[in-house]
Formats: C-alpha cells, sequence, structure tokens
C-alpha cells in the first residue's frame, strides 16, 4: 500500500509520469474497435427488449419444484407457437414470458403451468402489458435520456469550458453506445431497470470525467504566460495527478456491484437485480476508462487547433531544444553577404 500511496505521490507531482495523451490513437483504435463490436451486436442481434417495452404476458409460478423444462411444456400445450422466455428464479419461482396473447390463450398457459407444477391459480401471478403501453414507455426513456444529455451539456459549458462539455458528452455517448452493445451481444433483456443503470452510469462517467477536468482547469490557467507546458503536457499531467483517485474510486464502486450481479442475480436468481447491476457492472468500468483514455484525449485535441495553444506549442518546443542546435542567421546577416570592406587608411605625410 506503501508503494501504491508512493506511486500517487509522484504522479501528482511530475515526477513520474505516463503519455495518455501522446498515445490517443491507441486509445481511439480500442474505442474503435469496440464501437464496431457493438454496431455488429446491434446490427445481427439486436436488442432483447422486454415485455415492458413491447408489451406481452408474464407468469410468476411460485413452486417448490422450478423446471425450465416443465415451464416449456405448459406453453407448448397452451396452443403458443412463439418461442417463450423461461427463468428460474431462485429456489422457489419460474417465470415465463410470451408476446401478447389474447385473453383466451393467457388463461390456456394459467391452467397448462398449474397443471404441470400441481399448484392452484392463485399460486401463479400473472402480468399483461400491452403494446401501446411498452411503447410509451420506450418513449419516455428516450427523452430522459436525451434531456439529461442536454442539461448536462449546459451545466458543464457553463461550470467549465465549452470544449470541456463537448469532450464529456462525446465519453458519454461512448459509454451509452458500448454498454448497449455488449447488451445486445450477450443477449440480456432491457427492461425499466435496466435504464436506471444506464442513466446511473452517465452520472458516473461524468462525475470521474468532471474530476479530470477540474485538474486540467488548474493546470491551464496561466499556460500561455508561463509558456513551460504545451496544452496537452498540461492535460496529460492532470490525468496523471488524478488517475489514482479514479482507480480507487471505480474499484470501490465496481466491488459492491459485483457482488450484486454474481451473488444476487448468479445466485439467487433474482431477475430484477441482473438488469440493473449488469447495465451498471458494464458502464462503471467503461466509464472509468473513457474519463482516464478518452475524454481528456478528445479535449486536448480539440483545443490543440486554437491558434494560441498552437502558438504555445512552438514556444515551448523552441524553449526545450538541445543546447547547441544550429539556430538559422537571419536574411540581413553580414556573414550571408560575404566580408565586409574596410575603409582604406589615409598615411599623412
Amino acid at each position: 500500500m506503501s508503494k501504491f500511496s508512493g506511486l500517487g505521490g509522484r504522479l501528482y507531482r511530475g515526477e513520474t509520469s505516463v503519455n495518455f495523451i501522446g498515445r490517443r490513437r491507441r486509445w481511439y483504435a480500442v474505442s474503435g474497435f469496440l464501437v464496431l463490436l457493438s454496431i455488429g451486436a446491434l446490427v445481427v442481434q439486436g436488442l432483447q427488449l422486454g415485455i415492458e417495452f413491447k408489451g406481452g404476458s408474464s407468469f410468476t409460478v411460485n413452486t417448490a419444484n422450478p423446471s425450465v423444462s416443465l415451464a416449456r411444456e405448459a406453453v407448448a400445450e397452451a396452443g403458443v407457437d412463439s418461442e417463450p422466455i423461461i427463468q428460474v428464479l431462485g429456489n422457489d419461482k419460474v417465470r415465463v414470458q410470451t408476446k401478447a396473447l389474447q385473453p383466451a390463450q393467457n388463461n390456456a398457459i394459467q391452467d397448462a403451468l398449474a397443471a404441470k407444477f400441481s399448484v392452484t391459480l392463485g399460486s401463479i401471478d400473472t402480468q399483461i402489458i400491452g403494446p401501446s403501453w411498452g411503447k410509451e414507455i420506450t418513449r419516455k426513456a428516450l427523452y430522459g435520456l436525451f434531456g439529461f444529455l442536454i442539461v448536462v451539456m449546459i451545466y458543464l459549458a457553463m461550470a467549465l469550458e465549452p470544449k470541456m462539455a463537448i469532450s464529456a458528452i462525446v465519453a458519454v455517448v461512448h459509454d451509452v453506445f458500448i454498454t448497449v452493445g455488449i447488451y445486445a451481444l450477450v443477449g440480456f433483456d432491457v427492461t425499466p431497470a435496466t435504464i436506471i443503470g444506464f442513466l446511473t452510469i452517465l452520472g458516473y462517467s461524468l462525475y470521474d470525467t468532471v474530476v479530470v477536468f477540474d485538474r486540467v482547469r488548474d493546470n491551464t490557467k496561466s499556460i500561455t504566460a508561463l509558456s513551460t507546458k504545451t496544452y496537452s503536457q498540461a492535460v496529460n499531467l492532470a490525468v496523471n495527478q488524478t488517475i489514482v483517485r479514479s482507480a480507487n474510486t471505480s474499484i470501490v464502486a465496481i466491488l459492491p456491484v459485483a457482488a450484486i450481479l454474481f451473488v444476487g442475480a448468479g445466485l439467487l436468481g433474482a431477475g430484477t437485480l441482473k438488469d440493473l447491476s449488469l447495465s451498471l457492472f458494464i458502464g462503471l468500468i467503461v466509464g472509468t476508462y473513457s474519463s482516464i483514455f478518452i475524454a481528456p484525449a478528445v479535449l486536448s485535441q480539440l483545443r490543440e487547433k486554437e491558434p494560441a495553444m498552437q502558438a504555445l506549442a512552438k514556444r515551448v518546443n523552441s524553449r526545450n531544444a538541445p543546447v547547441g542546435t544550429p539556430t538559422p542567421a537571419p536574411a540581413h546577416s553580414d556573414e550571408r553577404r560575404g566580408p565586409r570592406n574596410q575603409p582604406k587608411r589615409k598615411h599623412r605625410k
């Protein structure tokens, strides 16, 4: 632990430095690969929307012997031709989800499940969601997402800088896109709990990014007057100064989420916990990555295009040039015109 603390102190003071900004093309390549993978997953498999978004019927059977095969046989005997989604929840429940059905088909499935599992109809919890309600939920979720992005961009532009706001939003979109792509890749259902998880990781990703950008602002207050570092170098120093804090915060946040995902959802079979914890688990990892490797790199690239920062980079590079580097002589130099003719001396008689 002392070694880790010592490393953090050296990173903060600039004695040790990792060139995050100088290697931004590598990070862009990694993100590009993940984005392409996400696009492929969305095109090939698409998102598995839960019945809350597309409508359907859900039957939860309380039984001492939960069995996926018995539930599948019950749906087939009820005459439903679509493939159901069947999950075992804990040790005493099995949930069956189907597409939107007619009332007679819903009753047939309840009767078949009750017969297969030897339970009464009162032991079956039935939830029927119409397609119109699912569309309304989808529309509200999209409104909430876009409204969140707009409000955050306005706030960051006022609190920090406009280009910091742009860089932060780029990182957030990057996080959401990759998280959604991984969701499509693994085939998990997207439920309202998933949307809550998405909004939560947006807030966490922005928090981590704002911590880095606040340090960048402190490092670049008088950067053009001092002329000791380029803007990219100052941003790189800020990332090194905050990376230990970001790592500690991320680990502390990821550990309980991992416990919820692998223990609560994996062992106990809590479906809602699975939907929420998976989006949080993926989003926290991707959000930490983007706040360190993507957002600062995008910010430095945007600011380095400004004439003032380009002039600063030239001054810093010329100041840091090795001693003994020949400096080209000006065009009016005497050396370029050859030896100067000396005036003739007049001898006195």
